[in-house]
């Protein structure tokens, strides 16, 4: 059956084309046939969808996902398509779940990104039949996606298994050239198969998960520069793409990423790397990155990319069950001790203890992306509710004790069940001009389908949306509409190199209608909901009621009236697997 879009405000996602009032009708096979006014269909043939009043834009790229085991239990990812997200990347931090056996991929996945083990690991061990990107891509393609998929292949999942899992968690071990060459292979193989590059990571927070290898740091790791020299011109050469993160503690190969990318006497390498976000902690990052950002693309004909949340960056933690203690010792130490409470508690308890973490928690020019300050950090959950809505300055006024000792009786007293939360970066509204119209970024970075209970920005695009239209409103416009749809759709498709977030006319309907009049219902409220298929396992979701009106993937309605048809995700295929253009 045909569909046909009727008088709606037309984004196509090219920044140049002003939006105006058309209709689009697309064939049965999910094409768009027409875009103009005044079209018609016949009633009996098509579907008629009345978008008066109301936005017709191109489905949302996120480009930096974890979905890599929700999407095999799940394929629907609804937390995503909700919001009118229509493709997104996965493989993303070095991790991917393609060669390696169950154990070893989740113990790779599961404390880094905060999903259940308890979960993933059953569930590979019930699905994976794959070992090679042919095979996992073949498995994707039978399921019925409810949206676009596109992957990196993980740097940690080609290491783990050309060197064994124990030799690639060792220090100071170099693969052999053999193994090089193994990882060469598998890294051609996977671009091949259409994935979009490779991804890495060198930040020493990402550990292993399972009571094989808890604690050791994920396997890219402790991969030198110099070791991942082939992987890096094999990607130059193929027009693939490098993701990445540096050591978030030091920064300072940050500028590994950027030289890789540059382009003098040779081919620039498409890089990213993350993040870009103004640090309450650190607010002399931002700049610094861009400016350097902007030095290598200019004077070193890079091709170089940060990426850049749009909103607010507020996390919530359940005692110290998070990733970001890891970023300084005394709070490694407590990470590294989740799984011995008894002996954690009695080193929260040991005043040489709490002296380090006091010393620590006060360095004002210590690289951080916890800003560490415990007033700003407020209990939203707690077995004794006087201390719900306090944060730990004020508990420890009432007390007269110091507020890290405070926090740290709490989490002997409570352990996961103090909740608390504290937004990290991008407070202040007043910088967002600069970071939405930032050439060198890409305005994506939600981590969605993990950190489950830490964090949620599956609707950043509406987010966007909104503070841009705000904007607009008041007279002081940060940019324009079309600009702003662009760097959230089309920019990211032609940069990632996947035939996603345009609408001309050929081109597969991926698209969104969106009510501006409910734009007051996108805040940054979080709530919880549960993952059905991880046996109703609770998660931080966002929800915007009314301001998605429907959302097409593949021309065929997937959500409306805020709920989903009744096949999502069951028995009919929407999405495909996207491959990079030119992969070979």
């Amino acid at each position: 059956m045909k569909t046909l879009i009727k008088n709606g405000l037309f984004f196509s996602g090219d920044p140049t084309e002003k939006a105006h009032i058309q209709d689009v009708l697309i064939d049965d096979n999910g094409q768009i046939l027409e875009i103009g006014s005044s079209l018609s269909a016949d009633e009996d043939t098509a579907e008629i969808i009345e978008a008066e009043g109301k936005w017709i834009v191109p489905g949302f790229v996120d480009s930096h996902t974890h979905y890599d085991a929700e999407v095999l239990a799940s394929p629907g990812l609804k937390e995503s398509a909700r919001h009118g997200v229509t493709t997104i990347i996965l493989g993303s931090c070095s991790v991917s779940a393609v060669f390696n056996s169950p154990e070893d991929t989740a113990d790779s996945f599961t404390r880094v990104e905060a999903i259940p083990r308890e979960v993933m690991l059953p569930l590979l061990e019930k699905e994976k039949s794959w070992n090679a990107p042919k095979e996992w891509k073949t498995y994707i393609n039978k399921l019925p996606l409810g949206i676009n998929v596109a992957s990196f292949i993980g740097h940690s999942d080609i290491r783990m298994k050309a060197l064994g899992i124990e030799r690639s968690l060792s220090d100071n071990v170099t693969a052999t050239k053999e193994e090089k060459d193994q990882m060469l292979g598998m890294l051609n193989e996977a671009l091949d198969e259409g994935f979009i590059g490779l991804s890495t990571m060198d930040n020493p927070w990402d550990k292993m998960d399972g009571d094989r290898y808890w604690s050791h740091k994920t396997p890219s790791f402790y991969s030198s520069w110099i070791e991942r020299k082939s992987l890096i011109e094999l990607l130059r050469k193929r027009d693939a793409i490098l993701q990445g993160a540096p050591n978030l503690v030091t920064r300072v190969n940050a500028f590994n990423y950027m030289l890789a990318s540059t382009g003098v006497f040779r081919k620039p390498l498409k890089t990213t790397m993350i993040a870009m976000m103004d640090l309450i902690g650190d607010r002399y990052i931002y700049p610094i990155i861009a400016s350097a950002s902007t030095a290598i693309n200019v004077l070193g004909n890079a091709n170089f990319r940060m990426q850049s949340p749009p909103c607010p960056f507020t996390v919530y933690y359940d005692g110290v069950d998070s990733v970001m203690f890891e970023e300084f010792p005394s709070g490694e130490a407590l990470r590294n001790l989740a799984k011995e409470l008894d002996q954690r508690d009695e080193l929260i308890s040991n005043k040489e203890f709490r002296d380090n973490f006091k010393k620590e928690i006060k360095k004002k020019f210590a690289p951080k992306v916890w800003h560490k300050d415990l007033s700003k950090a407020v209990i939203i959950d707690c077995p004794d509710q006087s201390l719900i809505g306090k944060n730990f300055y004020e508990i420890a006024e009432e007390k007269n004790q110091h507020p890290v000792d405070v926090f740290l009786d709490t989490i002997i007293q409570y352990d996961k069940k103090i909740r608390w939360t504290t937004t990290i970066a991008n407070d202040r509204k007043e910088k967002y001009k600069d970071l939405y119209n930032f050439k060198y970024n890409l305005i994506s970075f939600s981590d969605a389908g993990a950190h489950l209970n830490n964090m949620a920005f599956y609707n950043f695009p509406l987010k966007m949306m909104k503070t841009v239209q705000e904007s607009i409103d008041n007279g002081n416009p940060i940019m324009s509409m079309e600009k702003c749809i662009w760097r959230l759709t089309k920019e990211q498709g032609d940069w990632f190199g996947l035939d996603c977030g345009h609408l001309a006319k050929g081109k597969i309907a991926d698209l969104v209608i969106i009510d501006p009049t409910t734009f007051n219902n996108i805040t940054e409220d979080v709530e919880l909901d549960v993952i059905e298929e991880f046996g109703n396992y609770e998660r931080l979701v966002n929800r915007n009621e009314g301001v998605i009106s429907r959302v097409l993937v593949g021309g065929k309605t997937i959500f409306k009236n805020e709920g989903f048809v009744s096949d999502y995700g069951k028995s009919r295929k929407y999405g495909r697997f996207l491959e990079k253009s030119g992969k070979n």
